[in-house]
């Protein structure tokens, strides 16, 4: 995490028009997902406008490859089970994370143009909503290790402990797909021994 974000591949600009779209600019974006599905994951309908409007009228860049970087960083650890079970394992290294995006947001706050009053409350705005997202995220872990703990006290009653599997290998490998898309990564990977356990673990995780 925290590497420059890759080089975009553009057309040469013609005399006359306007520069080419970068599709790409979340980094560690290694999925089929684009821009605008991984913001509106992250921060809704309306995190996608506010972004798509400031962009439009970019200045210097900086404080978009800022928010990006915050983007990027989340959505790997959401879209990687290695990393967020090293996370999960790890709360000092999660914590400087945490705060790594928290100042990377801060620093935008800081870079804020008020003599644009129309803009910067979008700026505000968009901050806001981010704000929230990393917020969610960094709850997220201690959410994930209590329903783990309830999970694995109501499974273990019907097959045995080794069958309840939260290992990343087990959740990557039981991918909706075996795309890149990978649109829904299991939270538990199950394995009964016996026909006779699946009835107890269905009621279970309902």
């Amino acid at each position: 995490m925290n590497a420059q974000t890759r080089p975009e591949t553009t057309t040469p600009e013609a005399p006359g028009l306007d520069p080419p779209a970068r599709l790409r600019e979340i980094p560690y974006n290694y999925t089929s997902f684009s821009d605008r599905e991984i913001v509106i994951r992250l921060l809704g309908d309306e995190g996608w406008r506010l972004l798509d409007e400031l962009r439009s009228e970019r200045r210097t860049g900086r404080s978009a490859r800022m928010l990006y970087e915050v983007l990027g960083d989340v959505w790997v650890v959401h879209r990687n089970p290695y990393l967020e079970q090293d996370l999960l394992d790890n709360p000092r290294r999660r914590g400087q994370l945490i705060a790594a995006l928290e100042h990377r947001l801060a620093d935008i706050e800081r870079r804020r143009d008020r003599t644009d009053e129309a803009r910067d409350a979008r700026v505000a705005r968009l901050l806001a909503v981010t704000r929230v997202a990393v917020a969610e995220f960094s709850r997220s872990f201690e959410s994930a290790e209590a329903l783990r703990r309830r999970a694995k006290r109501l499974l273990r009653r019907h097959t045995h402990a080794d069958n309840v599997c939260f290992d990343p290998y087990a959740r990557v490998s039981h991918a909706t797909d075996a795309t890149d898309w990978r649109v829904e990564i299991p939270f538990v990977v199950l394995a009964p021994d016996a026909e006779d356990e699946i009835p107890g673990l269905v009621r279970a995780c309902v």
